[in-house]
């Protein structure tokens, strides 16, 4: 999975995120509210079959995006092919299922529950029997320990990105024998099932050094269905291979190799047979299925072409036919035939070029799904005019989201609902749309909200100097702006929480326009627009509606409002770049201008997010089983550091209350699952009215699978199920469930 923009913090987030899993406590069951089941808003496609279709042996070449530095995925420069490998290889107390909800993994735990709340919080594991280390160690105890010392944070000689959970562990010692193990808590944690997932074994978490250094390239002790053969550097690979010491269902591919390959070029790697599993972008993916669609009996290319067009090889004949018989007409000379031969001959050489690439992705399909990841935009709220929470509220409801949304995922095909909260994704037990306490998308409010802040529309601007920015890129370091006060009431408005607004705006002005599009905030009035000079019709056809009239500029002691919106620049950023260009749209309606910088892929989250320099970013942020644990450090409220700085810990739009993280704390220490719902969902919905991060849209997860490749490919929520990976018997077929689910 990738993270446009995401660095190695968020990327070790990530890690944290895909490889934890929880169960409901049972001890506890009695005192937890029950709500309904939501569902994801798409099911995994992943051509789900039956292990006795699936063929033994054959070798999976799966598309990475890099060999990872590291296969400790508690460093801070794990990725996601870290977490990739950890779940082939290592044991897991708890997994994800496909509806994103965390479920205990039989293959090495057979129960776990809270026994003791008083004095403290005591946790028995009793782990499967049979689970053993590859080198025929039981897993136990010791590994437990081994990993909560490393973890802890107590010893800085481990050289860790984490240790949330393990700082509250008290000690952990063996139960009634050697299969169960007692972890004991300092202090109440709500999220204990997020622990020991993935485990290592003692020899890896036992010393500094073997943390630091000895699990980066090898892992010689695993416990998963398929082990590490090698890393291999030069050959930009991992090699996974079948662990004879495998105690579960045996895996049915002999060797997965994860494969470090660009997104720009999985398309030509797919088709020159060379890879069997990559995530694609959306470009590719048009290209994949119109090559696995209908195609012509006696040529074999493809009939149709993208939304029911002609195909491009068909549309290439016919042209260079057309063509020729034109020169014939107009009787050209012997000089312009020959040059006209030499050019049909390059076309046709083309277009049978293109032939067979098409022919080769034939054997492919789309599988697509929803990642368990949301895009968000960014409002950096540390210095500038975002710096007032007004400018920020202004920003955010001029933002149409299901617009955002459907302008990336309806071409797609998926469900194209926006993200509600911050916290939790549709399907998951804490999730629930807390942007009402933001209020709807109304631009005529926005720019009421502007105005209280003093950014007026038609102010006087005065001309900048060469070189000198605008107001929001030059990030005014006085921040004029009203910054609400924390404490029990945070001074954050969060609209339905008050008295009503008997009809006012957040500005205090009378809303009369009851009904207005809330678009524009106002009426439209029925009668035809001319344009200046023209006539009615005159530049449209008629009955076309006019466009909607930018807002004039809004101002402030003699600058406009433009703020610096920063961008990545590389391969698969277009649906980033198609949001940020209808996000300045949206925003030109307020008066609020936009100044888009593209930035290399590289140094776009080190030199730009998580330093500060930007006012409005796009990045994505995974869901969590654990949000009370993980999703803290990125709402965070930044405090200062011993040095002077700022520790904004994962909260890089630097917008944080005391208020909300109280609320995280609360819901972290309590182990009454309807009770920690209610305090992140308060969390939720004081983040949303700070206005520091908007969520636009779950991300969509694109797949190119081979036709007969069975339990592989856009798994949504579910943590993928290795040892039933494989290939179809001759004769056999998947299942292909809907990429929505059914009612």
């Amino acid at each position: 999975m990738s993270h446009v923009g995401v660095g190695p913090r968020a990327v070790m987030r990530s890690v944290a995120f895909l490889t934890a899993g929880a169960l409901a406590v049972p001890a506890l069951a009695a005192c937890t509210s029950e709500e309904p089941k939501g569902k994801p808003l798409a099911g995994q496609d992943t051509a789900a079959a039956a292990r006795a279709r699936i063929a033994d042996g054959a070798t999976l070449r799966w598309a990475a995006d890099s060999v990872p530095e590291t296969l400790n995925a508690f460093q801070s420069d794990a990725d996601a092919t870290t977490t990739r490998v950890a779940q082939a290889v290592l044991p897991s107390m708890y997994r994800m299922d496909e509806t994103g909800r965390p479920v205990r993994n039989p293959d090495y735990l057979e129960s776990a529950e809270v026994v003791d709340t008083e004095p403290k919080q005591v946790v028995v594991y009793k782990l499967n029997q049979q689970a053993v280390w590859s080198d025929g160690r039981e897993i136990g105890a010791a590994d437990f320990a081994a990993q909560w010392r490393a973890l802890s944070g107590k010893d800085s000689a481990y050289w860790t990105a984490r240790n949330a959970g393990y700082d509250r562990i008290e000690k952990i010692e063996r139960g009634g024998d050697d299969l169960e193990v007692k972890v004991t808590f300092s202090r109440p944690y709500a999220d204990w099932k997020s622990l020991f997932t993935p485990l290592y074994p003692k020899d890896v978490m036992g010393t500094p050094d073997a943390f630091n250094d000895g699990a980066r390239r090898e892992l010689k002790t695993t416990a998963g269905p398929f082990a590490v053969k090698k890393v291999d550097t030069k050959e930009d690979e991992v090699v996974l291979t079948g662990n004879p010491r495998w105690w579960g269902e045996p895996a049915k591919l002999e060797q997965i190799v994860l494969r470090a390959v660009p997104r720009e070029k999985r398309v030509s790697q797919l088709a020159a047979g060379k890879l069997d599993l990559a995530e694609i972008d959306p470009g590719t993916a048009e290209e994949v299925a119109v090559a696995a669609g209908p195609r012509d009996a006696g040529t074999g290319t493809p009939l149709m072409g993208p939304q029911g067009s002609p195909s491009a090889s068909r549309q290439g004949r016919s042209a260079a036919q057309a063509l020729r018989s034109w020169a014939i007409a107009k009787g050209s000379d012997e000089d312009d035939a020959e040059e006209e031969t030499l050019a049909r001959e390059e076309r046709e050489e083309a277009l049978a070029k293109r032939e067979r690439r098409q022919r080769a992705l034939s054997g492919f399909e789309v599988r697509k799904s929803l990642e368990p990841a949301y895009t968000q935009l960014a409002l950096n709220g540390a210095d500038g005019p975002l710096a007032d929470e007004r400018v920020r509220r202004a920003v955010a409801r001029a933002l149409d989201r299901g617009k955002l949304a459907k302008a990336v995922l309806g071409p797609l095909g998926l469900p194209t609902e926006p993200v509600g909260s911050h916290i939790a994704l549709a399907g998951q037990p804490a999730y629930a749309d807390g942007s009402g306490a933001l209020g709807e998308q109304n631009a005529k409010e926005a720019r009421a909200l502007l105005a209280d802040a003093g950014w007026v529309p038609g102010g006087p601007v005065k001309k900048r100097k060469e070189g000198e920015k605008a107001a929001g890129a030059e990030g005014d370091k006085d921040g004029d702006g009203k910054k609400s006060e924390d404490g029990d009431d945070d001074g954050t408005y969060i609209v339905g929480e008050d008295e009503k607004n008997d009809g006012k705006n957040e500005g205090g002005a009378k809303n009369e326009d009851a009904g207005t599009d809330q678009e524009s905030g106002e009426k439209h009035s029925s009668g035809k627009n001319t344009a200046q000079g023209g006539a009615p019709g005159a530049y449209a056809p008629k009955g076309t509606a006019a466009p909607a009239a930018a807002e004039a500029p809004v101002a402030k002691d003699g600058k406009a409002l433009t703020l610096r919106f920063v961008l990545p620049s590389g391969p698969g950023s277009d649906a980033l770049r198609t949001v940020a260009d209808r996000v300045s749209d949206m925003l030109e309606k307020i008066g609020v201008g936009t100044d888009i910088t593209k930035v290399p892929d590289e140094s776009y989250f080190k030199d730009h997010i998580a330093s500060g320099e930007y006012d409005l970013a796009l990045y994505s942020w995974p869901a969590s089983a654990f949000p009370a644990t993980d999703a803290r450090p990125i709402y965070a409220k930044p405090v200062p550091a011993a040095d002077g700085s700022l520790n904004v810990a994962q909260n890089y739009t630097r917008v944080g209350t005391d208020q909300v993280d109280q609320l995280f704390d609360r819901a972290m220490g309590t182990l009454d699952e309807g009770e920690a719902r209610d305090l992140l969902r308060k969390a939720d919905s004081r983040i949303w009215a700070a206005a520091g991060s908007i969520p636009l849209y779950q991300r969509p997860q694109l797949i190119a699978a081979r036709k007969n490749l069975a339990n592989a490919g856009a798994f949504g929520f579910e943590t993928p199920v290795y040892q039933d990976m494989g290939f179809l018997k001759k004769g056999a077929n998947g299942s292909r469930p809907s990429a929505t689910p059914s009612s």
